[in-house]
C-alpha cells in the first residue's frame, strides 16, 4: 500500500525533534492525529508527549484492532504518552476529556519492546494515583492562599473598625463641647447598626462569606457522615465525577501481583477516572474478584476474563449475581477455574440451580467460553438458561459427551454461531452425526470454527467436509493434532480452495511426517510431543500443499501448521 503524502510529510516533520518548538506553534488541529501516528510509527517518544499535552480534541483514542504485520506502539512511547497526559492536567491548550487504550497492549517481550497487558494495567494506575496526589498538593496550595487571603481582610477588617471607633470618639467630644456636630458620625452609626460596610470598602464581607461557603464545601465533601447511605452514595458519585478532568479506558489485567495498586487507582479520587472495558484477572479468590468488580464502573464493563482462579463451582455461582449488574456484559470467559461437575459432592445440585438462575440474569451476554471445566452432561443446563443466543461459543478440553453436542447441534445458538471452538473434545461416530447437523444449522453464520484435537481420522474427517464445505461464511477453519495421513491432508486443501471465504486453514501435520514408532491412532498430546522427521519431508508436505493452492488460483487462502502463532483474528 501507497502511503499518502500527509503520512510521508508527517514522518518527516517528527523525525528532527530539535524542531517541534517551530511546528508545534503553528500545525493545525487536524494534523495531529497523523503527527501523532507517525511519532508512533517512527518511535519518537519526544514527540508523542508533547502532541498529546496539547491535544485539541476531547478524545484521543490509541490502540485498537491493528493491521496484519502492524507492531503494538513501543513502550517508551506509551509511557511518554501517559507522562504527558498528566501533563496536559494543567495545560490551557490540551482540550483532552476521555483518552481510549483499548486494545492497546501487546505481547511482553514481543518484537518492538511493547508495552504488555500486565505492565500497561501498572503504569495506567501509577498514573491515575499520581495525578490525584498532584491535584491534592494544587489544593491544599491553594486553600493555604484562600487562607491568607481571609486572614488578610480580616485584619483590614479590624484596621476600619478601630478608625470607624477612634471617628466616633472625636465626634463625641466635639459635640459636648458645643461645636457643630458633623453628620458623618450619625451615618456612620446608622450604617454600623444597618451591617452596611463603608463606601471605600464594598463587598468585603460578602468576600469573605464566599470563601468560608467555598471551605465548607470543600470540608464536607472529604468528611463522612451517617444515615442515607444509598443517597448519600450517589450524590458523591456525582459530586466525584465533576471533579474528573479525563476519563481514561482501558483494558486491565490483573493477577495477585497488581492486584492492590489496581484496587487503589480505582478508588482514587482526582481527575483521572480509570474505566475497564475487558477486565482479566488471573489466580485471584473469589472474595479478591468480588472486590474488584465492586469498584469498577457499571456502564463501560463489558468483558470479564478468569484464569487460573480456583473459582469453583460454589465460587463461580457467587459472582454471577455480581456480574449481572454491569448492563453491557456480553463475553464471559473461563479458562482452567477448577469447576468439575463430574465428582458428587454434596449441595452440588442447588449449586447448579444457582449456577444456571445466575446464567439467566447475564441479560447481554453474547459470548461464552468455558476452558477445561470438566462439564460432561451438563451442556443443556449452562446455555438453556441464558436468555439471548450466543455468537461466540467455546468449549476446549471439556469432555463433552455426544448428549451434549446433540442438545447443542438442537439449540437456540446454533443458527447464530458465528464462532465454536471444540478443541480437545472427542468426535467419533455417535457425535459426528450432531456435529454435522451443527454446521448445517451454522452454515449461514459461522466463521470461525476450531476442531484441533478432536481425534478426527480421514474417515471422519472425509464425512465432515460436505458439512464444511456448505459454511459460505467460513474465514478461518482450524484442524490442527488431528491424525490425519497425507491422501486425508490431500483432501483437505482440495475442499478448503472451493471455499471462497475460507482465508486460513490451520492443518496438522500428516502421519508420515513424524519419526518411527507413533501410534496407529495418536492422542493429540503425543502428536504434539512426537518428534516430526526431517525438515526436508515436512518441506515436501508444504509444497504439495501449495501446489494445490497454485492450480486453483487461491492466493488470498494462507496455509499453516503452526499451531502456536496462529491467529484466527488475522483474517478480521
Amino acid at each position: 500500500m501507497v502511503p499518502s503524502l500527509v503520512k510521508l510529510c508527517a514522518k518527516e516533520v517528527v523525525s528532527d525533534h530539535s524542531s517541534s518548538p517551530c511546528w508545534l506553534s503553528w500545525v493545525p488541529r487536524e494534523l495531529y492525529g497523523p503527527l501523532l501516528e507517525a511519532a508512533f510509527t517512527g518511535c519518537r517518544p519526544l514527540a508523542v508527549g508533547e502532541l498529546v499535552q496539547r491535544w485539541p480534541e476531547r478524545t484521543l483514542k490509541v490502540g485498537g484492532r491493528r493491521k496484519p504485520g502492524q507492531s503494538p506502539p513501543n513502550r517508551l512511547c506509551i509511557q511518554a504518552l501517559l507522562l504527558a497526559v498528566v501533563r496536559g492536567l494543567s495545560d490551557q491548550r490540551c482540550a483532552l476529556q476521555v483518552l481510549d487504550l483499548c486494545g492497546l497492549q501487546g505481547d511482553e517481550g514481543g518484537m518492538g519492546d511493547p508495552m504488555g497487558g500486565w505492565s500497561l494495567t501498572v503504569a495506567l494506575c501509577t498514573m491515575v494515583v499520581q495525578a490525584s496526589a498532584g491535584a491534592q498538593r494544587a489544593l491544599k496550595r491553594e486553600r493555604e492562599r484562600e487562607r491568607k487571603r481571609f486572614l488578610a481582610m480580616e485584619r483590614e477588617k479590624d484596621v476600619v473598625k478601630r478608625e470607624r471607633g477612634q471617628r466616633k470618639t472625636r465626634v463625641g467630644e466635639v459635640g459636648r463641647g458645643g461645636e457643630e456636630v458633623s453628620t458623618d458620625g450619625g451615618e456612620l452609626g446608622r450604617n454600623e447598626r444597618e451591617g452596611v460596610g463603608s463606601p471605600g470598602i464594598p463587598g468585603e464581607e460578602e468576600q469573605v462569606m464566599g470563601i468560608r461557603r467555598k471551605m465548607e464545601r470543600e470540608r464536607k465533601r472529604e468528611g463522612t457522615g451517617t444515615g442515607g447511605e444509598g443517597t448519600r452514595k450517589e450524590s458523591e458519585e456525582m459530586d466525584l465525577d465533576s471533579d474528573v478532568v479525563v476519563h481514561v479506558r482501558a483494558d486491565l489485567f490483573v493477577n495477585a501481583r497488581s492486584w492492590e495498586r489496581v484496587r487503589v487507582a480505582l478508588g482514587t479520587v482526582g481527575p483521572l477516572k480509570l474505566q475497564c472495558r475487558y477486565l482479566r484477572v488471573e489466580e485471584l479468590s473469589v472474595s479478591s474478584i468480588r472486590a474488584l468488580l465492586d469498584l469498577l464502573p457499571r456502564h463501560s464493563l463489558q468483558g470479564v476474563d478468569i484464569r487460573y482462579s480456583s473459582l469453583g463451582v460454589a465460587g463461580f455461582a457467587q459472582l454471577l449475581p455480581q456480574l449481572s449488574t454491569f448492563p453491557a456484559l456480553n463475553s464471559l470467559r473461563l479458562h482452567y477455574c477448577n469447576l468439575d461437575f463430574r465428582r458428587d459432592q454434596p449441595g452440588q445440585d442447588g449449586t447448579l440451580k444457582d449456577l444456571s438462575l445466575g446464567l439467566a440474569q447475564l441479560q447481554q451476554l453474547r459470548c461464552l467460553s468455558l476452558t477445561a471445566l470438566r462439564l460432561p452432561g451438563h451442556l443443556r443446563m449452562l446455555l438453556s438458561s441464558l436468555p439471548q443466543p450466543l455468537e461466540v461459543l467455546e468449549l476446549p478440553y471439556l469432555s463433552l459427551s455426544p448428549a451434549d453436542l446433540a442438545y447443542l447441534s438442537f439449540s437456540q445458538h446454533a443458527s447464530t454461531l458465528q464462532q465454536l471452538d471444540l478443541s480437545e473434545n472427542r468426535l467419533d461416530e455417535i457425535a459426528l452425526p450432531s456435529v454435522r447437523r451443527l454446521l448445517s444449522h451454522a452454515s449461514s453464520s459461522m466463521q470461525h470454527l476450531c476442531l484441533s484435537g478432536c481425534g478426527l481420522t480421514d474417515g471422519l474427517l472425509g464425512a465432515l467436509l460436505p458439512s464444511l464445505r456448505c459454511c459460505k461464511a467460513l474465514k478461518s477453519l482450524g484442524l490442527a493434532l488431528n491424525p490425519l495421513s497425507m491422501a486425508g491432508l490431500l483432501d483437505l486443501v482440495r475442499t478448503a480452495v472451493k471455499m471462497p471465504s475460507l482465508r486460513q486453514l490451520l492443518y496438522p501435520n500428516p502421519l508420515e511426517d513424524y519419526q518411527p514408532g507413533l501410534p496407529d491412532l495418536p492422542s493429540s498430546a503425543q502428536l504434539l510431543d512426537w518428534p516430526l522427521d526431517e525438515p526436508m519431508e515436512v518441506h515436501a508436505t508444504s509444497s504439495q500443499l501449495n501446489r494445490v493452492l497454485t492450480e486453483s488460483g487461491r492466493s488470498d487462502l494462507f496455509l499453516t501448521c503452526d499451531l502456536l502463532n496462529y491467529d484466527k483474528d488475522w483474517v478480521d
